[in-house]
């Protein structure tokens, strides 16, 4: 997420995302399912963009000669905390090997635009099949694809780990579990209108209040719940450092209501992979699991860490814990 704007629940915790844009689109919940302009209805591009395997392309980086041109400009999508832990992930192991790197912020569309057009070498955060379909409908032809590094990306209905309720098909007979309540977050949400409009419907969960926040009073109740024992009901999604944060797990969803998980792709400009082979090798190698990115975002952005502020150290100490993760992935041994 944007690191500069981070907002402070009960002087406890931070909110990992930006309050809604006007469109109603942020990683509030928006990425998947959402309903603003950065939300496609359906991929207009010939490629199947959901058929991808995370580092299918991986190859050992370890006998590569270095590239020749070492400066690289990576951007990184206001408002999304996975954009901005790629984005410093992938400078921190280029500057170990003695690049420059420098990470740029930017709203999804002209962050396309300008990988189009040569000014932005690497986006690490493309949402595909669904979300970002119409830039890549766009753009696809002006732009690189360099394999997806997380499959996992989704809207869900989780609860403390401890509570009864395995599947959201099971609230309907629990609700006295959870006061009858889901802990909504913004209005304007993809989230917000998935859970209210084929959610809550599909499993008969009208007697339930649907009580839409913000993300950071839900992110507060969350802790409050976790903290004291008690039983909640929140809408969340993947990624998100609240899955390292609390105790929480996410719902089984046989009927599907909340809508399938998306993939998370790296792009470059045309030509990139000409001037930096090994640099575009290492885009190929990244895989990050659920419990790997939830624990860096943790660190980057709850207030108990970095609190959004100083991204290069947060990931240097995640790092610091994590020297294999970066050995995996140079040697292109991350795939499952």
């Amino acid at each position: 997420m944007k690191l500069t704007t981070m907002s402070k629940v009960g002087g406890v915790l931070a909110a990992s995302v930006l309050a809604l844009t006007a469109c109603g689109v942020s990683n509030e919940g928006g990425n998947s399912g959402g309903g603003g302009d950065e939300t496609a209805a359906g991929g207009g591009s010939e490629v199947d963009w959901s058929d991808c395997t995370p580092g299918e392309e991986s190859a050992d980086t370890s006998s590569m000669e270095a590239d020749s041109d070492t400066d690289i400009t990576i951007g990184a999508f206001d408002g999304w905390d996975e954009s901005f832990a790629a984005a410093h992930l992938y400078k921190y192991l280029l500057e170990q090997d003695g690049y420059t790197a420098d990470v740029q912020s930017f709203q999804a569309g002209p962050g396309y635009t300008g990988l189009a057009e040569g000014d932005i070498d690497v986006i690490l955060d493309g949402w595909l099949p669904l979300t970002h379909a119409d830039y890549l409908e766009q753009y696809s032809e002006d732009i690189e694809a360099h394999g997806c590094w997380y499959d996992n990306a989704k809207l869900t209905l989780a609860v403390n780990e401890d509570s009864p309720a395995q599947s959201i098909a099971d609230l309907a007979e629990m609700g006295d579990e959870y006061g009858n309540r889901i802990v909504g977050i913004e209005a304007g949400a993809g989230l917000t209108k998935t859970t209210e409009e084929s959610a809550i419907p599909t499993y008969g969960l009208e007697d339930y209040e649907f009580i839409v926040s913000s993300t950071p009073a839900m992110l507060s109740e969350l802790k409050k719940a976790t903290d004291s024992g008690d039983n909640i009901l929140v809408t969340l999604w993947r990624p998100h450092w609240a899955y390292d944060a609390f105790p929480v797990r996410d719902l089984e969803d046989p009927e599907g209501a909340m809508g399938e998980a998306e993939l998370i792709y790296n792009f470059t400009r045309s030509g990139f992979s000409d001037d930096h082979p090994k640099a575009g090798q290492l885009l190929k190698n990244l895989v990050i699991d659920d419990e790997a990115l939830s624990s860096l975002e943790n660190v980057m952005f709850s207030e108990e860490n970095y609190n959004g502020e100083d991204l290069d150290g947060a990931v240097e100490e995640w790092a610091g814990d994590n020297a294999e993760f970066f050995e995996n992935w140079k040697s292109g041994s991350m795939a499952g």
